[in-house]
């Protein structure tokens, strides 16, 4: 037997696609338990109708999709298929789902999956049975299919029991055992079962389990109804379970499969039907298993009737069995995986279908055993991914109940997410709001977009309207707030940038050894850096100014950087680690005259020689102590003000009343991120992930191999002569065509790559993309073109920066 000790909880798809993945990298010292019997253990494995959908937003879930449809096609049990891949159909019954279709059309062709867009006469012949007067268009993906859950389950149950894998059904868990904050085992209703790590794949059991160690799974068990008519004449001789692809009717939030002469019909345009973990029934205590709840037929009604007008043939069967089956959802529909911030070897991966279930089974597995994952990012997955706020039991339960509800809609990019708002508000709120702001949320923050007080700067202006898709939570004053940043000057609320304060004797020391560059330089110093996990790839991008000689703030991108940093403390106590973002605000106060504001507010030097570019200074502004760093993410002249929230207010006033008659304002995020793209500034999560190195990125300069050993620099000093991608700026001429974001790159017919950050640069009166492509087509006037729904719309390569190369305006 090799490797540690584990113990999975749950022998589901997931923890069976563990098992097998984690056996054939050579840990076999593996135990898999479940409190049901083997393969149908009462999971929603047990019940799942089984359709693999591979397109979606995220490139990382259509990965683990297309990754679980190659495993699952490769897979049998005495001869028995685990995979029908009879492909997936999507129709649209009105325009605005055409529409959509096509834009998720382009995202399979980003992704590298095959689809085409069908006329209604393709649907029909794909799908008989679909009434030809109601379908406008569709979407087919060849690959998807039907899987097998409990057939996969069993398997992969065969493989890893050959590598040496022991399952045990009927052992429910009773507890998870620890000591000094470690897993020691898991203690079942038959015995104790001695772990190193502990892996909970429990499903719609999952936050009981994590409870027992204290942690709070941010995952709701939904019923989700699913039908199965009876015979239907039309299909009257169908011996083969399945031979038309299975369909998705998503403008009635309906799904549809074969069953042999009948069909399988799901739904999830009912009333949201959560239920507590703690309240699903044991295995011996329910009627067929725990995961099914009793069919309420009064909740299918529109359902069936819906589906009768978009299968006519259906009129002649009839509705003879069906269920609530119980799923996972979680507040922003993606799963929870990784190791709990709090016991060491804890580790769960929760909240996953059967979609995806081979993709995390093998991306858990790498983590485990190499540290990391090196088939898929992670980032959008990992279980330490929330604030505070979005593991309180309201938050939880009102987010995951509308994220079934808006399964199958239509979703803008930007889209204001529902209640609970607001959560978060910075010192300004009431200011903003006072001049107008409109507001979408960031991680819980109020965040202005615009302010209508800038409506009168639009008179006079040419401000080209986009699109109709980019046009939504747009307004032409986002165009005239960025060009009066760099005519006079504006104030920018950077509260939401999460802010992280390392201090201690040995925070320098702690901080060179996961940072690329050198950051414990002089008191005053700001550096950019990355933080790099042992491949290489880039986990962040942050700010480290050194404030003190043991003292640090870091301008990090989220809780995934406290977490990075949590994990890395020395043992010995020499270095702390806080996060200051709620007791604190930030102004960025920037453009030409941002110096003729400030400078007269307080006693301090913020000459270009006083205070130089990347350096930081504490100072008075009027009556209030802020910590000054002269950045600027919008390529202006300028400093990010910090103080205390209480003060906050008093800044945002004292700023306003000095800014106000030299003609400056108040701008927003749409102002923010046009700005931004014209400087070529990176964004982490969206420009460049986990699968990305620095010298793909753009962003190599952060990285100084001179220096002593930091995570990652051995990968990297491997990778740097291997760029065969990059991080590449495209400009668009054509003043409507503001895309948006994850389309397709083609070169002649063929996708090579997928925009990232995208936005109109309203100073250099061009369209501007970020996009991934080939190295060999990054060379500055190469002629692309990007998918844009039914568009093809031309782009060129453009040497970057697009605005002040020399970094004049910066450094005045």
């Amino acid at each position: 037997m090799a490797g540690p000790r584990v113990v999975i909880i749950g022998a589901g798809v997931v923890g069976a696609a563990l098992a097998d993945e984690i056996s054939a990298r050579g840990w076999t010292e593996v135990t898999v338990v479940d409190q049901g019997p083997l393969p149908a253990t009462g999971g929603s494995s047990s019940h799942a109708p089984g359709l693999v959908f591979q397109t979606n937003a995220s490139k990382t879930m259509t990965e683990m999709a297309r990754y679980t449809v190659e495993k699952f096609c490769s897979l049998d049990v005495d001869g028995q298929p685990c995979f029908l891949q009879v492909g997936g159909l999507e129709v649209a019954t009105s325009p605005e789902r055409v529409t959509e279709l096509q834009r998720r059309h382009g995202w399979l062709a980003s992704w590298g999956i095959e689809s085409r867009l069908l006329n209604t006469e393709e649907c029909v012949a794909q799908h008989p049975l679909v009434d030809p007067d109601k379908v406008l268009a569709g979407l087919l993906v060849p690959t998807d299919g039907l899987a097998k859950a409990v057939l996969a389950v069993e398997a992969q149950i065969r493989r890893a029991t050959e590598r040496g894998v022991r399952f045990l059904a009927r052992h429910e868990v009773l507890e998870v055992r620890q000591a000094g904050g470690e897993v020691t085992g898991v203690l079942t209703d038959r015995g104790e079962i001695p772990a190193d790590i502990v892996v909970c794949c429990a499903g719609i059991w999952g936050p009981k389990i994590a409870r027992m160690v204290g942690m709070n799974l941010p995952l709701t068990p939904l019923g989700h109804q699913l039908a199965w008519t009876g015979p239907v004449p039309a299909l009257a001789g169908q011996t083969q379970e399945a031979v038309r692809p299975i369909l998705r009717h998503q403008d009635a939030d309906l799904y549809y499969r074969d069953r042999f002469d009948g069909l399988g019909i799901g739904y999830y345009g009912h009333r949201p039907m959560p239920i507590s973990a703690d309240d699903i029934l044991s295995v011996d205590e329910s009627d067929e298993m725990p995961s099914v709840l009793k069919f309420t037929e009064e909740d299918f009604e529109e359902a069936w009737s819906e589906t009768q007008s978009l299968l006519p043939a259906t009129k002649d069967a009839k509705v003879e069995e069906g269920i609530n089956g119980l799923f996972s959802f979680t507040t922003d529909g993606l799963p929870l995986l990784g190791e709990s911030p709090d016991v060491k070897g804890f580790w769960v991966a929760e909240a996953v279908w059967v979609t995806h279930s081979a993709g995390v089974g093998r991306a858990m597995a790498e983590w485990l055993v190499d540290g990391y994952c090196s088939s898929f990012d992670l980032h959008e997955c990992d279980v330490n991914r929330f604030e505070p706020h979005q593991l309180a039991p309201e938050y939880v339960l009102a987010r995951d109940c509308q994220n079934f509800v808006e399964v199958y809609d239509i979703l803008h990019p930007l889209q204001p997410s529902g209640d609970p708002r607001p959560i978060r508000t910075s010192p300004f709120h009431t200011r903003q709001r006072e001049l107008g702001a409109f507001f979408l949320e960031a991680s819980g923050w109020e965040r202005p977009q615009w302010y209508e007080a800038n409506a009168g700067l639009v008179e006079g202006r040419s401000i080209v309207t986009p699109n109709d898709w980019a046009a939504r939570y747009w307004s032409p004053i986002v165009a005239a707030e960025a060009q009066t940043t760099r005519e006079t000057v504006a104030m920018y609320d950077m509260t939401a940038l999460k802010r992280l304060e390392v201090s201690g004797p040995g925070a320098g020391e702690f901080l060179e050894g996961l940072c690329t560059g050198k950051v414990a330089k002089s008191v005053g110093s700001v550096t950019y850096t990355l933080l790099l996990d042992h491949d290489g790839g880039i986990r962040s991008d942050v700010t480290v100014a050194r404030l003190a000689p043991g003292l640090f703030q870091v301008g990090a991108n989220g809780n995934l950087d406290l977490d990075w940093f949590t994990r890395h403390l020395p043992a010995d106590g020499t270095v702390q680690v806080r996060d200051i973002t709620p007791g604190t605000c930030c102004i960025g106060l920037w453009g030409p005259l941002a110096r003729d504001v400030l400078q007269p507010l307080t006693d301090a030097d913020f000459s270009a020689t006083g205070l130089k570019y990347f350096r930081a200074k504490r100072a008075h502004i009027g009556s209030v102590p802020v910590t000054a760093m002269r950045l600027s993410y919008v390529g202006e002249l300028g400093w990010e003000l910090y103080t205390t929230a209480d003060l906050g207010q008093k800044l945002w006033d004292t700023l306003w009343s000095a800014a106000e008659p030299l003609g400056g304002i108040v701008a927003g995020r749409g102002a923010f991120n046009s700005l931004r793209l014209e400087k070529g500034y990176r964004s982490f999560g969206t420009d460049m992930t986990y699968e990305h190195d620095p010298y793909e990125a753009g962003v190599g300069f952060a990285v100084k191999l001179d220096k002593d050993d930091f995570i990652g620099k051995a990968a990297l000093e491997r990778r740097k002569t291997e760029v065969r991608r990059k991080l590449t700026c495209l400009t668009i001429d054509d003043p409507e065509a503001v895309v948006m974001g994850k389309e397709p790159v083609y070169d002649g017919d063929c996708a090579v790559g997928y925009v990232t950050s995208a936005a109109y640069g309203y100073t250099i009166g061009k369209g501007i993309a970020y996009a991934w492509l080939p190295v060999e087509l990054a060379a500055p006037g190469t002629v692309l073109h990007i998918g844009y729904f039914d568009q093809s719309v031309e782009a060129v390569v453009a040497e970057e920066p697009l605005f002040d190369p020399t970094m004049s305006r910066l450094r005045g």
